[in-house]
C-alpha cells in the first residue's frame, strides 16, 4: 500500500519558538548536570544521548520557521546550534539561549507550510504505535518516518535508537523488573539495557531480534556521536526490516499490541 501524509500540525509560530525555548532549556539543563557530574557530552553516556534527541526535535522545529529578515534567520540557526551541539561550551550554551529567547521577543516569525509532513507508513508503522495508547511512543515513531521521508537520515537514526531505548523499558517495566536495569536509581545505558534484554528469561526473543539489537544501537551511536559519519539512505535501509521486527517483538512482549 502506498504511503499517504499526513501531518503534525504546529499551531502558530508563537507555539512553535515557545517549543523550542522548551528544548533548549532541557538542553542547558542536562548540560549543567553533566557537568556538575563531570560527564563528558562527547562520549557515549545518558546525557549524551538526550541531548542528541533534544537536537533532532530542535531540528525539526527549526525547520518550519522563517523570518522576513534573513539576519534573523542566520541568528537563529546559530543560536540552535550552539544550544544543542555537544561540544559547546556551557556558558557559550547558556548565552545562546538567551539569544534564542531575544529572537523571539523582538523578530517577526512565520510556520513555513503551516505543518511538516509525516507518513503512516515508513521505519515504522504507526498503526502499531497508535496502537499502544503511549503518545510518547506516537510522537517519536512520526518523527521517525518524517525525518526518513524528508531525508534527515541522522535525526532518523537517531530517533529510531530512541524508540528501541523506550520500547526496551517499556518492557522491563511491564513486568516489573524496573529494578533489574537500574544503577543508583537511573537507568542504565542502551548496551546495557540489551545485554539485560538478551539475559532476562522471561521472554526469549527471536534469533533475529537478537541479532539485530546491536545494529540498531551501534548506528543511532554513529549518528549521534560521531564528528565524521553521516548517514545516507542505504544505513537506514539495512536496518529498516530488522528494526521494524524487534521493536514491535518487544512492544509485544511488553503486553502493548494485544489487539493488532
Amino acid at each position: 500500500m502506498a504511503a499517504n501524509p499526513s501531518f503534525i500540525q504546529t499551531g502558530n509560530a508563537d507555539d512553535l519558538f515557545q517549543h523550542l525555548e522548551d528544548l533548549a532549556q532541557k538542553a542547558v539543563q542536562c548540560s549543567k548536570t553533566a557537568r556538575r557530574n563531570r560527564v563528558s557530552l562527547l562520549t557515549v553516556n545518558f546525557y549524551a544521548t538526550k541531548l542528541a534527541g533534544l537536537r533532532t526535535d530542535a531540528t525539526v522545529a527549526l525547520q518550519q520557521i522563517r523570518s522576513s529578515a534573513k539576519d534573523c534567520d542566520s541568528q537563529l540557526r546559530d543560536a540552535v546550534a550552539a544550544i544543542f551541539e555537544a561540544n559547546t561550551d556551557h556558558t557559550q550554551r547558556v548565552r545562546s539561549q538567551a539569544e534564542l529567547t531575544h529572537l523571539r521577543r523582538t523578530g517577526v516569525w512565520s510556520i513555513v507550510g503551516q505543518s511538516v509532513p509525516t507518513f503512516e507508513d515508513g521505519i515504522f508503522p504507526l498503526e502499531l504505535l497508535i496502537a499502544t495508547k503511549r503518545g510518547h511512543l506516537i510522537t517519536v515513531g512520526k518523527q521517525i518516518n518524517g525525518c526518513f521521508h524528508s531525508g534527515w537520515f541522522d535525526a532518523c537514526s537517531v530517533m529510531m535508537r530512541r524508540l528501541l531505548e523506550t520500547a526496551i523499558l517499556e518492557l522491563f517495566e511491564a513486568h516489573y523488573l524496573s529494578a533489574a536495569i537500574k544503577k543508583d536509581g537511573n537507568f542504565v545505558m542502551l548496551s546495557d539495557l540489551i545485554s539485560a534484554t538478551l539475559a532476562e528469561s522471561t521472554w526469549n526473543l527471536s534469533r533475529n531480534s537478537k541479532a539485530a539489537l546491536p545494529k540498531l544501537k551501534e548506528l543511532g551511536d554513529l549518528s549521534a556521536h560521531s564528528r565524521t559519519f553521516t548517514a545516507r539512505t542505504n544505513d537506514i535501509e539495512l536496518v529498516r526490516r530488522p528494526f521494524r521486527v524487534a521493536v514491535e517483538e518487544i512492544l509485544r512482549h511488553a503486553n502493548l499490541l494485544l489487539d493488532t
